[in-house]
């Protein structure tokens, strides 16, 4: 038990990425990108990732399944932090002329799921 809440804690202590809609919302509408099919395409694919995010159970899910759940419950959110750095990386370089900002300037494929081989 204590390893799960550690767990726990140290996700929540780690901070949340912003919400890539609001970060969209925080890029200059004045931007020549802003207004092109690549840039409505990130702004949909954010918006429908918050629209998922709201509809899952998330941390009180894991309060009902007992105190082992709380592991898996950080480990979604890790995920969920992961997907909204990537999509407002995406965002940013859709909808924006301006470089990236240091919290984005990142290699996606760390994110990458890695493929694993069986024997």
């Amino acid at each position: 038990m204590r390893i799960a809440v550690t767990v726990a804690l140290c996700a929540a202590i780690a901070g949340c990425v912003s919400s890539p809609v609001d970060y969209g919302a925080s890029l200059s509408q004045q931007d020549p990108k802003w207004a092109s099919p690549e840039c409505q395409q990130a702004r949909a694919a954010a918006a429908d990732y918050a629209q998922r995010e709201k509809d899952h159970p998330g941390w009180g899910m894991g309060v009902l399944l007992g105190p082992y759940s709380m592991g898996m419950v950080a480990a979604i959110k890790e995920h969920e932090q992961q997907q909204r750095r990537l999509l407002a990386r995406q965002m940013h370089l859709q909808c924006s002329s301006q470089p990236l900002p240091k919290d984005l300037d990142f290699d996606p494929a760390i994110y990458a799921p890695k493929k694993e081989h069986y024997p």
